[in-house]
Protein backbone atom coordinates (compact mmCIF):
# COMPACT_ATOMS: atom_id res chain seq x y z
CA UNK A 1 0.00 0.00 0.00
CA UNK A 2 1.26 3.69 -1.30
CA UNK A 3 1.50 5.82 1.89
CA UNK A 4 0.45 8.90 -0.73
CA UNK A 5 -1.40 8.37 -4.69
CA UNK A 6 1.58 8.48 -6.74
CA UNK A 7 1.36 11.77 -8.70
CA UNK A 8 -0.05 11.44 -12.36
CA UNK A 9 1.95 10.84 -15.29
CA UNK A 10 2.03 11.74 -18.96
CA UNK A 11 -0.90 9.35 -20.12
CA UNK A 12 0.58 5.95 -21.53
CA UNK A 13 -0.59 4.61 -24.88
CA UNK A 14 -3.55 2.77 -23.35
CA UNK A 15 -4.58 6.20 -22.74
CA UNK A 16 -5.78 6.93 -26.08
CA UNK A 17 -8.83 5.13 -26.28
CA UNK A 18 -10.07 8.14 -24.45
CA UNK A 19 -9.44 10.57 -27.28
CA UNK A 20 -9.12 13.90 -27.73
CA UNK A 21 -11.57 14.58 -24.92
CA UNK A 22 -9.82 13.02 -22.19
CA UNK A 23 -6.16 14.50 -23.32
CA UNK A 24 -8.02 18.25 -22.91
CA UNK A 25 -9.55 17.76 -19.94
CA UNK A 26 -7.65 15.55 -17.88
CA UNK A 27 -3.43 15.56 -19.28
CA UNK A 28 -2.59 18.35 -17.69
CA UNK A 29 1.38 17.97 -18.11
CA UNK A 30 0.59 17.58 -21.77
CA UNK A 31 -0.30 21.22 -22.66
CA UNK A 32 0.76 24.01 -19.55
CA UNK A 33 -0.97 26.70 -20.97
CA UNK A 34 -4.18 24.76 -21.75
CA UNK A 35 -3.91 23.34 -18.28
CA UNK A 36 -3.57 26.70 -16.99
CA UNK A 37 -7.14 27.73 -18.90
CA UNK A 38 -8.67 24.34 -17.97
CA UNK A 39 -7.68 25.39 -13.90
CA UNK A 40 -9.60 28.87 -14.60
CA UNK A 41 -13.05 27.88 -12.91
CA UNK A 42 -15.55 27.81 -15.76
CA UNK A 43 -18.59 25.99 -16.43
CA UNK A 44 -18.94 22.90 -19.02
CA UNK A 45 -21.38 22.08 -21.05
CA UNK A 46 -22.79 18.40 -21.44
CA UNK A 47 -25.23 16.75 -23.62
CA UNK A 48 -29.07 16.59 -22.84
CA UNK A 49 -30.53 13.30 -21.44
CA UNK A 50 -34.15 12.50 -22.73
CA UNK A 51 -35.28 11.18 -18.87
CA UNK A 52 -33.52 9.03 -16.65
CA UNK A 53 -33.30 5.20 -15.24
CA UNK A 54 -36.48 4.31 -14.10
CA UNK A 55 -37.79 1.16 -11.16
CA UNK A 56 -38.60 -0.34 -14.39
CA UNK A 57 -35.18 -0.59 -15.84
CA UNK A 58 -33.29 -1.76 -12.67
CA UNK A 59 -32.23 -5.22 -11.82
CA UNK A 60 -31.59 -6.48 -8.40
CA UNK A 61 -29.01 -9.09 -7.62
CA UNK A 62 -29.26 -10.77 -3.90
CA UNK A 63 -26.80 -13.10 -2.95
CA UNK A 64 -28.67 -16.01 -0.88
CA UNK A 65 -25.22 -16.80 0.96
CA UNK A 66 -25.51 -13.42 2.73
CA UNK A 67 -28.28 -12.78 5.29
CA UNK A 68 -27.36 -8.63 4.77
CA UNK A 69 -27.83 -9.20 1.37
CA UNK A 70 -31.23 -11.45 1.84
CA UNK A 71 -32.71 -8.33 4.24
CA UNK A 72 -31.60 -5.68 2.25
CA UNK A 73 -32.42 -6.94 -1.27
CA UNK A 74 -36.47 -8.14 -0.10
CA UNK A 75 -36.42 -4.44 1.84
CA UNK A 76 -35.30 -2.85 -2.00
CA UNK A 77 -37.73 -4.85 -3.83
CA UNK A 78 -40.75 -3.39 -1.63
CA UNK A 79 -39.41 0.01 -1.47
CA UNK A 80 -38.85 0.33 -5.28
CA UNK A 81 -42.11 -1.70 -6.21
CA UNK A 82 -39.72 -4.52 -8.13
CA UNK A 83 -41.12 -7.34 -9.93
CA UNK A 84 -40.08 -11.45 -10.19
CA UNK A 85 -38.51 -10.82 -13.29
CA UNK A 86 -36.21 -7.65 -12.31
CA UNK A 87 -34.77 -10.15 -8.98
CA UNK A 88 -32.07 -12.34 -9.62
CA UNK A 89 -30.93 -14.49 -6.85
CA UNK A 90 -27.78 -16.68 -6.61
CA UNK A 91 -24.89 -17.35 -4.19
CA UNK A 92 -21.27 -16.09 -3.92
CA UNK A 93 -18.36 -16.31 -1.64
CA UNK A 94 -18.78 -14.35 0.92
CA UNK A 95 -15.63 -12.09 0.76
CA UNK A 96 -14.55 -8.99 -0.45
CA UNK A 97 -13.20 -9.99 -3.73
CA UNK A 98 -14.18 -13.01 -6.25
CA UNK A 99 -11.34 -15.52 -8.49
CA UNK A 100 -12.10 -14.51 -11.99
CA UNK A 101 -13.33 -17.85 -12.66
CA UNK A 102 -15.70 -17.42 -9.94
CA UNK A 103 -16.99 -13.51 -11.73
CA UNK A 104 -17.24 -15.50 -15.06
CA UNK A 105 -19.61 -17.78 -13.77
CA UNK A 106 -21.26 -14.81 -11.69
CA UNK A 107 -21.53 -12.41 -15.32
CA UNK A 108 -22.49 -15.28 -16.85
CA UNK A 109 -25.55 -15.84 -14.68
CA UNK A 110 -26.44 -12.51 -14.56
CA UNK A 111 -25.96 -11.89 -18.56
CA UNK A 112 -28.96 -15.17 -18.71
CA UNK A 113 -31.50 -13.78 -16.44
CA UNK A 114 -31.91 -10.35 -17.03
CA UNK A 115 -33.73 -8.96 -20.38
CA UNK A 116 -33.32 -6.20 -22.36
CA UNK A 117 -35.78 -4.13 -20.21
CA UNK A 118 -33.16 -4.36 -17.12
CA UNK A 119 -30.60 -1.42 -18.24
CA UNK A 120 -29.05 -1.09 -15.42
CA UNK A 121 -28.32 -3.45 -11.61
CA UNK A 122 -28.25 -3.07 -7.97
CA UNK A 123 -26.17 -5.49 -6.24
CA UNK A 124 -27.40 -6.08 -2.86
CA UNK A 125 -23.94 -6.17 -1.15
CA UNK A 126 -21.14 -4.69 0.58
CA UNK A 127 -19.44 -8.24 -0.25
CA UNK A 128 -17.90 -9.03 -2.80
CA UNK A 129 -16.61 -5.59 -4.17
CA UNK A 130 -13.56 -6.22 -6.30
CA UNK A 131 -12.28 -9.42 -8.57
CA UNK A 132 -8.77 -9.15 -8.06
CA UNK A 133 -7.44 -5.59 -8.50
CA UNK A 134 -10.83 -4.68 -10.53
CA UNK A 135 -14.09 -3.66 -8.78
CA UNK A 136 -17.03 -5.56 -9.29
CA UNK A 137 -19.12 -2.96 -10.78
CA UNK A 138 -16.14 -2.32 -13.09
CA UNK A 139 -15.78 -5.74 -14.33
CA UNK A 140 -20.01 -5.88 -14.54
CA UNK A 141 -20.08 -3.15 -17.18
CA UNK A 142 -16.65 -3.80 -18.87
CA UNK A 143 -15.75 -7.17 -18.06
CA UNK A 144 -13.05 -8.04 -16.09
CA UNK A 145 -9.23 -6.54 -17.12
CA UNK A 146 -6.42 -8.84 -15.96
CA UNK A 147 -3.48 -6.93 -17.32
CA UNK A 148 -4.08 -4.12 -15.19
CA UNK A 149 -3.58 -5.95 -12.09
CA UNK A 150 0.20 -6.28 -13.45
CA UNK A 151 0.03 -2.93 -13.13
CA UNK A 152 -2.79 -0.66 -11.80
CA UNK A 153 -1.72 2.58 -12.02
CA UNK A 154 -1.45 1.94 -16.14
CA UNK A 155 -4.68 3.88 -18.03
CA UNK A 156 -7.43 1.59 -18.31
CA UNK A 157 -10.62 1.03 -20.16
CA UNK A 158 -12.46 3.93 -21.42
CA UNK A 159 -15.86 3.57 -20.08
CA UNK A 160 -18.22 4.33 -23.21
CA UNK A 161 -20.90 5.67 -20.66
CA UNK A 162 -18.85 8.85 -19.69
CA UNK A 163 -20.63 12.25 -20.80
CA UNK A 164 -22.91 9.95 -22.59
CA UNK A 165 -26.59 11.03 -22.01
CA UNK A 166 -27.91 7.38 -22.93
CA UNK A 167 -30.75 6.74 -20.61
CA UNK A 168 -30.84 2.90 -21.77
CA UNK A 169 -26.91 2.51 -21.57
CA UNK A 170 -28.27 -2.17 -22.36
CA UNK A 171 -29.84 -0.93 -24.82
CA UNK A 172 -27.34 1.52 -26.51
CA UNK A 173 -23.79 0.80 -25.19
CA UNK A 174 -24.73 -3.17 -24.59
CA UNK A 175 -23.24 -2.77 -20.25
CA UNK A 176 -25.15 -2.81 -17.45
CA UNK A 177 -24.22 -0.17 -14.77
CA UNK A 178 -24.40 -1.22 -11.76
CA UNK A 179 -24.08 -0.12 -8.10
CA UNK A 180 -23.69 -1.64 -4.83
CA UNK A 181 -26.55 -1.48 -2.31
CA UNK A 182 -23.81 -0.96 0.46
CA UNK A 183 -23.87 0.09 4.20
CA UNK A 184 -22.19 -1.41 6.89
CA UNK A 185 -25.44 -3.19 8.75
CA UNK A 186 -28.64 -3.97 7.61
CA UNK A 187 -30.23 -0.72 9.17
CA UNK A 188 -27.74 1.63 7.43
CA UNK A 189 -28.59 0.20 4.53
CA UNK A 190 -32.55 0.91 4.89
CA UNK A 191 -32.16 4.33 5.87
CA UNK A 192 -29.76 4.88 2.63
CA UNK A 193 -32.37 2.95 0.61
CA UNK A 194 -35.31 6.04 2.37
CA UNK A 195 -33.06 8.26 1.65
CA UNK A 196 -32.95 7.50 -2.23
CA UNK A 197 -36.52 6.96 -2.48
CA UNK A 198 -37.07 10.34 -0.36
CA UNK A 199 -34.73 12.29 -2.69
CA UNK A 200 -37.30 11.61 -6.25
CA UNK A 201 -38.29 14.92 -7.40
CA UNK A 202 -37.42 16.59 -4.17
CA UNK A 203 -35.36 19.63 -5.25
CA UNK A 204 -37.37 20.69 -7.92
CA UNK A 205 -39.83 22.79 -5.84
CA UNK A 206 -39.12 26.55 -6.40
CA UNK A 207 -38.93 28.59 -3.33
CA UNK A 208 -36.83 26.32 -0.89
CA UNK A 209 -33.76 27.27 0.41
CA UNK A 210 -30.58 26.14 -1.80
CA UNK A 211 -28.66 23.09 -1.29
CA UNK A 212 -24.93 22.98 -1.36
CA UNK A 213 -22.37 21.30 -3.56
CA UNK A 214 -18.94 21.32 -1.57
CA UNK A 215 -15.85 20.75 -4.09
CA UNK A 216 -12.40 21.01 -1.77
CA UNK A 217 -8.61 21.18 -2.19
CA UNK A 218 -6.67 19.81 0.87
CA UNK A 219 -2.89 20.01 1.77
CA UNK A 220 -2.80 16.89 0.16
CA UNK A 221 -1.64 17.94 -3.39
CA UNK A 222 -1.99 14.19 -5.02
CA UNK A 223 -5.71 13.53 -3.63
CA UNK A 224 -6.41 16.90 -4.51
CA UNK A 225 -6.25 16.32 -8.28
CA UNK A 226 -9.24 17.21 -9.34
CA UNK A 227 -9.30 20.43 -8.30
CA UNK A 228 -8.37 21.94 -11.63
CA UNK A 229 -11.72 20.03 -12.64
CA UNK A 230 -14.05 21.95 -9.92
CA UNK A 231 -16.82 24.17 -11.24
CA UNK A 232 -17.00 28.08 -10.18
CA UNK A 233 -18.44 28.78 -6.99
CA UNK A 234 -21.47 30.92 -6.75
CA UNK A 235 -25.21 30.45 -6.83
CA UNK A 236 -27.09 28.41 -9.54
CA UNK A 237 -30.43 30.38 -8.91
CA UNK A 238 -32.44 28.49 -11.42
CA UNK A 239 -31.83 24.93 -9.48
CA UNK A 240 -31.52 26.44 -6.11
CA UNK A 241 -27.52 25.10 -5.72
CA UNK A 242 -24.84 27.38 -4.08
CA UNK A 243 -21.59 26.29 -5.50
CA UNK A 244 -18.80 26.38 -2.74
CA UNK A 245 -15.14 26.29 -3.72
CA UNK A 246 -12.70 26.21 -0.69
CA UNK A 247 -9.03 25.09 0.15
CA UNK A 248 -9.49 23.44 3.46
CA UNK A 249 -9.03 19.94 5.34
CA UNK A 250 -12.00 19.70 6.03
CA UNK A 251 -16.14 21.09 6.05
CA UNK A 252 -17.65 21.17 9.38
CA UNK A 253 -21.18 22.17 10.50
CA UNK A 254 -22.92 22.83 7.23
CA UNK A 255 -26.65 22.17 6.31
CA UNK A 256 -28.35 21.18 3.48
CA UNK A 257 -25.05 19.10 1.95
CA UNK A 258 -25.53 18.11 -1.78
CA UNK A 259 -22.56 17.64 -3.16
CA UNK A 260 -19.04 16.70 -1.32
CA UNK A 261 -15.96 15.45 -3.27
CA UNK A 262 -12.56 16.25 -1.87
CA UNK A 263 -8.72 14.85 -1.82
CA UNK A 264 -7.80 12.70 1.65
CA UNK A 265 -6.85 9.41 3.16
CA UNK A 266 -9.32 10.24 5.97
CA UNK A 267 -11.60 12.88 6.19
CA UNK A 268 -13.33 14.45 9.04
CA UNK A 269 -16.09 16.12 10.73
CA UNK A 270 -18.56 13.68 8.96
CA UNK A 271 -20.63 13.73 12.09
CA UNK A 272 -21.39 17.17 11.53
CA UNK A 273 -22.70 17.56 8.20
CA UNK A 274 -26.71 17.49 7.52
CA UNK A 275 -27.19 15.99 3.95
CA UNK A 276 -30.28 16.45 2.11
CA UNK A 277 -31.74 12.94 0.48
CA UNK A 278 -30.23 11.77 -2.52
CA UNK A 279 -26.83 13.46 -1.67
CA UNK A 280 -23.36 12.72 -3.48
CA UNK A 281 -19.75 12.76 -1.37
CA UNK A 282 -16.53 10.87 -2.48
CA UNK A 283 -12.84 11.26 -1.83
CA UNK A 284 -9.84 10.57 -3.82
CA UNK A 285 -7.81 8.37 -2.25
CA UNK A 286 -6.25 4.84 -3.22
CA UNK A 287 -8.51 2.48 -0.86
CA UNK A 288 -11.54 4.27 -0.35
CA UNK A 289 -13.29 0.93 -2.10
CA UNK A 290 -11.82 -1.14 0.02
CA UNK A 291 -15.47 -2.07 1.84
CA UNK A 292 -13.95 -4.68 4.05
CA UNK A 293 -12.04 -1.82 6.03
CA UNK A 294 -8.38 -2.89 5.06
CA UNK A 295 -5.97 -0.13 3.49
CA UNK A 296 -5.71 2.02 6.31
CA UNK A 297 -7.35 4.44 4.52
CA UNK A 298 -11.51 5.57 5.02
CA UNK A 299 -14.09 3.60 3.12
CA UNK A 300 -16.67 4.87 1.13
CA UNK A 301 -18.94 3.37 3.95
CA UNK A 302 -18.63 6.17 5.94
CA UNK A 303 -19.99 8.68 3.67
CA UNK A 304 -23.19 6.17 3.68
CA UNK A 305 -23.30 6.15 7.48
CA UNK A 306 -22.82 9.99 7.37
CA UNK A 307 -25.89 10.64 5.45
CA UNK A 308 -24.96 10.64 1.95
CA UNK A 309 -26.96 8.43 -0.32
CA UNK A 310 -24.00 7.51 -3.06
CA UNK A 311 -20.59 7.63 -3.04
CA UNK A 312 -17.21 5.74 -5.25
CA UNK A 313 -14.17 4.51 -4.24
CA UNK A 314 -11.51 2.60 -5.85
CA UNK A 315 -10.35 -0.61 -4.70
CA UNK A 316 -7.08 -0.90 -5.60
CA UNK A 317 -4.17 1.36 -6.34
CA UNK A 318 -4.83 3.69 -8.95
CA UNK A 319 -2.15 6.87 -8.99
CA UNK A 320 -3.61 10.18 -9.21
CA UNK A 321 -5.09 9.72 -12.22
CA UNK A 322 -8.02 11.82 -12.08
CA UNK A 323 -9.56 10.18 -14.91
CA UNK A 324 -10.32 6.95 -12.66
CA UNK A 325 -12.52 9.18 -10.16
CA UNK A 326 -15.50 11.50 -10.63
CA UNK A 327 -15.27 14.40 -12.53
CA UNK A 328 -17.05 16.95 -10.23
CA UNK A 329 -18.75 19.09 -13.09
CA UNK A 330 -19.83 16.09 -14.95
CA UNK A 331 -20.72 14.87 -11.64
CA UNK A 332 -22.94 18.04 -10.48
CA UNK A 333 -24.13 18.68 -14.42
CA UNK A 334 -25.86 15.23 -15.01
CA UNK A 335 -27.32 15.23 -11.80
CA UNK A 336 -29.15 18.88 -11.76
CA UNK A 337 -30.34 17.57 -15.18
CA UNK A 338 -32.36 15.10 -13.62
CA UNK A 339 -30.38 12.13 -13.77
CA UNK A 340 -30.40 9.24 -11.17
CA UNK A 341 -27.69 9.01 -8.82
CA UNK A 342 -26.19 5.72 -10.80
CA UNK A 343 -26.23 7.99 -14.14
CA UNK A 344 -24.63 11.07 -12.92
CA UNK A 345 -21.51 9.10 -11.28
CA UNK A 346 -21.27 6.57 -13.96
CA UNK A 347 -21.15 9.30 -16.77
CA UNK A 348 -18.31 11.07 -14.54
CA UNK A 349 -16.00 8.64 -14.53
CA UNK A 350 -13.67 8.07 -17.54
CA UNK A 351 -11.98 4.62 -16.31
CA UNK A 352 -14.12 3.13 -13.62
CA UNK A 353 -12.40 -0.20 -14.00
CA UNK A 354 -10.82 -0.05 -10.44
CA UNK A 355 -13.73 1.85 -9.13
CA UNK A 356 -16.70 0.75 -7.21
CA UNK A 357 -19.83 2.36 -6.83
CA UNK A 358 -22.11 2.46 -3.62
CA UNK A 359 -25.59 3.93 -2.89
CA UNK A 360 -29.05 4.02 -3.79
CA UNK A 361 -29.05 3.91 -8.07
CA UNK A 362 -32.56 5.51 -8.40
CA UNK A 363 -32.02 8.67 -6.04
CA UNK A 364 -32.77 11.44 -8.63
CA UNK A 365 -33.57 14.81 -6.24
CA UNK A 366 -34.15 16.73 -9.67
CA UNK A 367 -36.07 14.32 -11.79
CA UNK A 368 -39.77 15.81 -12.53
CA UNK A 369 -42.44 14.05 -10.85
Amino acid sequence: MLAALAPTAALPARAQNGGDYLRRHYDFSAAPAAAAALRAPQWRQIPSADGRLTSKQIGLVINTADPYSVAVGAFYIKARGLTRAQVLRLQLPLRGGLTPEEFKAFAAAVDAFFDAPVQALALAWSQPYAVECNSITGALALGFDAALCEHSCAASLRSPYFDNPSTHPYTDLRMRPSMLLAARDVPTAEAMIRRGVAADGSLVLRGAPPVHAYFVTTSDRARSARSGLFPPPGLLRRQGVEVHVETTQAIENAQRVLVYQTGLAKVPKLDTLKWVPGALADHLTSFGGVLGGAGGQMSILDWITSGATASYGTVSEPCAHPQKFPHPQLLLLNYLQGATALEAYWRSVAWPQQGVFIGEPLAAPFARR
